[in-house]
C-alpha cells in the first residue's frame, strides 16, 4: 500500500480485493456514460475481477479516504511489445474518481503514482484511452502531459 496526499488529505493506494467490487462498479455507474454500459448485476464483475487478480501484469487500483471508502479506482496493465525496441508500455484503463474528491488534486496525485508504477517495471510510455464525451476527463489527461498522438478505434466483438 502507497499513500497520496492531496488538498491536504491522504488516501491509501492498493490492489482492489473482490470485497471492493460493489464499490468500484459504483464508481463506473456514477456518469451518463457508465450508467448505460454497466449492469446491475455483479456476476460478470466479479468473474472479471478473478481473471485480473490472477494475471501479474494486470493492477487493479483502489483509493482510499481517511474513512476507509473507496473514492478512486484504475485499471494497469503493462504490455511488452516489439515496438518502440521492445518498449514495455502501461496501459490505463477505466479511471473513476468519487465526485466529492474530483478537483481536489487526487486525480493528478494518482496518475503521478501510476507513471512511478510503470517505471519500477520497465515501462518507457502510458497510454490510455478516453471516450469522446469525456471532455474534463480530455481536459485533464492533456494538463497532466498526455498528447492526443493517436486516434483510437474499437469494433464491438
Amino acid at each position: 500500500m502507497d499513500t497520496l496526499t492531496a488538498g491536504g488529505r491522504s488516501y491509501v493506494v492498493a490492489r482492489a480485493t473482490e470485497e471492493d467490487v460493489p464499490a468500484i462498479v459504483a464508481l463506473l455507474t456514477d456518469d451518463d456514460i457508465g450508467a448505460c454500459r454497466e449492469t446491475d448485476t455483479l456476476d460478470p464483475y466479479l468473474k472479471a475481477f478473478q481473471e485480473i487478480d490472477a494475471d501479474p501484469r494486470q493492477f487493479l487500483v483502489v483509493v482510499r479516504d481517511a474513512a476507509d471508502r473507496v473514492v478512486g479506482t484504475m485499471q494497469l496493465t503493462l504490455l511488452p511489445g516489439l515496438a518502440r525496441a521492445g518498449a514495455t508500455r502501461l496501459q490505463v484503463e477505466a479511471v473513476r474518481l468519487a465526485a466529492a474528491v474530483r478537483g481536489s488534486g487526487v486525480g493528478t496525485a494518482l496518475f503521478a503514482w501510476a507513471h512511478e508504477y510503470g517505471r519500477r517495471r520497465g515501462a518507457t510510455v502510458a497510454q490510455l484511452t478516453t471516450d469522446k464525451r469525456r471532455a474534463d476527463a480530455q481536459r485533464f489527461y492533456r494538463r497532466i502531459g498526455y498528447q492526443a498522438s493517436h486516434e483510437g478505434l474499437k469494433l464491438a466483438l
